[in-house]
């Protein structure tokens, strides 16, 4: 594993945004973005097993969270901010890319492959389609409030489990890794999550109401595979069926999960290796 960062402007500043990244420098390169309040570092067992296979695969953290910088003006904490940021990377890279986005990543890979001249050649979109339902807005405006402190790295990881259940089956090694890649010392002997509170502050801006993309999904023309989690809140199975009429998308149903499966499973693995070998 590799540490990587560059300089994006934004708003008439620059910030940094860091990023991981795995496999051989010359590597047919794999972005791999994460969901709202996690890290490039939810895709190290992904990225491993997709840098056993020569790719380059570049894991960066969004703005606000893990190793990049804060931004100062709260209200910018918005999926366009997110796209220019990423935008600086794929300039930086110069070439084809293959994306895959959980959540917020996908949200953000559809802001990107709706661009005419993208560079992205395959996507995979994990548990977000073109409609998010008000319910689900709404369950995440009111978890993302909270700004909870951890005595220890246990508190975080049982908080961890207790709220991220949804990721699926995981073993207790991948809960501890989650957990030691989501803190950042509080200061006083105790944890904090590893991201800005402030990336709460456009979501709890306003009331929860659904989310539509459609005109995004509809500009959309590559390869996609579409993951659900089979009990997901987010991507409901009739989104998820209309996604799979579309030419080129290929939809797969994740068991014993919700929001969003955490792609750390053999078969989840092995499912986005095919697709994108």
């Amino acid at each position: 594993m590799r540490h990587g960062h560059l300089r994006y402007l934004l708003a008439g500043a620059f910030h940094r945004m860091a990023w991981v990244e795995w496999g051989p420098a010359d590597g047919a390169p794999v972005i791999c973005v994460h969901g709202l309040t996690r890290s490039g570092r939810d895709f190290d067992v992904l990225a491993q097993a997709l840098a056993g296979q020569g790719r380059r695969v570049i894991c960066p953290d969004l703005p606000g969270r893990g190793a990049s910088d804060w931004l100062a003006e709260p209200m910018l904490y918005q999926p366009p901010s997110y796209v220019a940021a990423l935008a600086h990377l794929l300039a930086r890279i110069e070439g084809p890319v293959d994306w895959v986005g959980t959540s917020l990543g996908a949200i953000c890979g559809m802001g990107i492959a709706a661009a005419k001249g993208h560079p992205i050649r395959r996507m995979v979109m994990n548990d977000l389609g073109p409609f998010v339902p008000q319910a689900a807005m709404a369950r995440i405006r009111d978890y993302i409030a909270e700004v909870p402190r951890f005595a220890d790295l246990t508190a975080l990881e049982a908080h961890l489990r207790r709220v991220h259940a949804p990721f699926g089956r995981l073993t207790d090694a991948q809960w501890r890794h989650l957990a030691e890649t989501s803190a950042r010392p509080s200061g006083d002997g105790g944890f904090l999550l590893h991201y800005d509170p402030a990336i709460a502050t456009p979501i709890r801006a306003q009331e929860a109401q659904a989310l539509d993309m459609r005109f995004l999904w509809n500009a959309l023309d590559l390869p996609i595979l579409a993951i659900r989690g089979a009990e997901s809140d987010l991507l409901l199975a009739e989104t998820a069926a209309e996604m799979a009429t579309k030419p080129g998308v290929r939809l797969e149903v994740i068991p014993d999960a919700g929001h969003a499966p955490a792609l750390m499973d053999p078969a989840q693995v092995a499912m986005v290796l095919d697709f994108l070998g």
